[in-house]
């Protein structure tokens, strides 16, 4: 099957960082110009993946794996609407694609959206110097292929520091994803940023997922009288989500069991009174080590946050709802990757993971945190049931 790069005249383009360093190569995708953050995503799979999760907004994804698109774009693996990512930038991209499922290519996805991508580049130098200097803003461009003057351009754009993104993404209207067989729990999840495969994993586990916008109120959320309450991952600077965190919290008054994701759990930190920093460079990819602090097991996780929770690994901290302490760290640097908050008894009542158990794409190590959720979720139907029966 072509892929379709290859049938029309290569068109040369330009990629310029913010600190001035600057590559050539071959436009793909659509024409024009991207501006993001430059960040990079360690997966050799999962490119559709990748590209279609909300939480890579406003963000210029490089690929490490040198060979993208063989498999295609098909209909069915998308995470979202849409291709979120501003620019996507390749080393070799396919010059056909191979995939029983496949229905065009990743060439033609990216023009029929509008997404501008460049190939044909070091994208190995680049991965390295984004290592050693940090995440930046970037520009790719097939209209302005002199280096200065889209350096000019790239430094008019805003950081994702500061960067208040969730209006962008959130959903317009609730949506209601039903259980799969006997409904067992309802689940209120607020949009973020939400990736499809997670309230799939949810209607999996008998739970009826009702997926709110971010601007839900409180007494919203108390109407529908949710089993549990969810916080998906998302875009942006996790300092900037003041109206999620004070929700979170008024989750917490209530006593409903919560679990996050992501953005979510930096959202959870915030709730809790830690802190949230920017990373150099971030973990992005479905490669990453993660430690379970609760049962000592190490699994391989799916990643992709620029942002971290700033928490003691070795202490709980009092909190008004409990005791909360870290439960997950990233066995690379020590990243905090989870957090948990118990009774004094030592019950959970609430948790978070930085990584992504819904693995869409990645490893499949981390299910067993949507079992623990319904587990928070049926122990305290149990005690309500029996103190209203009492």
């Amino acid at each position: 099957m072509p892929s379709g790069f290859f049938d029309h005249e290569q068109t040369p383009a330009l990629l310029v960082l913010e600190d001035g360093r600057s590559f050539r190569g071959v436009s793909f995708g659509a024409t024009g110009e991207a501006f993001g953050e430059a960040v990079f995503s360690t997966g050799m799979s999962g490119y559709q993946e990748t590209l279609t999760d909300p939480s890579y907004h406003r963000q210029v994804v490089v690929a490490t794996a040198p060979h993208i698109g063989n498999t295609g774009w098909n209909d069915e693996d998308d995470e979202s609407s849409r291709i979120w990512v501003a620019g996507y930038v390749v080393r070799d991209l396919s010059r056909v694609r191979s995939n029983w499922r496949s229905n065009r290519s990743l060439d033609e996805e990216l023009r029929n959206q509008g997404v501008v991508g460049i190939a044909e580049i070091d994208t190995r130098a680049l991965t390295r110097h984004l290592r050693e200097r940090g995440a930046m803003r970037v520009g790719i461009s097939t209209v302005e292929l002199d280096p200065a003057k889209l350096l000019d351009k790239v430094l008019q754009t805003p950081s994702m520091a500061g960067s208040d993104l969730v209006a962008d993404v959130t959903l317009a209207e609730p949506e209601v994803v039903p259980a799969v067989g006997n409904k067992q729990l309802t689940v209120a999840a607020i949009d973020l940023g939400i990736k499809d495969m997670t309230p799939t994993r949810m209607a999996e586990r008998g739970i009826e997922v009702h997926v709110l916008p971010a601007s839900v109120s409180l007494d919203e959320l108390r109407e529908l009288a949710p089993d549990g309450v969810f916080l998906s991952n998302g875009p942006g600077d996790p300092a900037t989500a003041d109206a999620p965190m004070e929700l979170l919290q008024g989750v917490l008054d209530q006593g409903i069991p919560y679990f996050g994701i992501c953005f979510g759990n930096q959202i959870f930190g915030r709730a809790l009174g830690f802190g949230t920093y920017k990373l150099k460079y971030g973990h992005r990819g479905i490669n990453q080590p993660v430690k379970d602090l609760r049962t000592g097991k190490v699994e391989i996780t799916a990643q992709n946050h620029g942002f971290a929770v700033d928490a003691p690994l070795d202490r709980a901290q009092l909190t008004p709802w409990g005791h909360a302490r870290v439960s997950h760290v990233c066995l690379n640097d020590d990243v905090v990757e989870g957090l948990e908050l118990t009774d004094d008894d030592g019950n959970l009542l609430a948790f978070s993971v930085q990584y992504h158990p819904e693995a869409a794409a990645g490893p499949h190590d981390s299910a067993y945190l949507f079992d623990r959720f319904v587990d928070v979720m049926q122990r305290r139907k149990r005690s309500t049931t029996d103190a209203q029966e009492n």
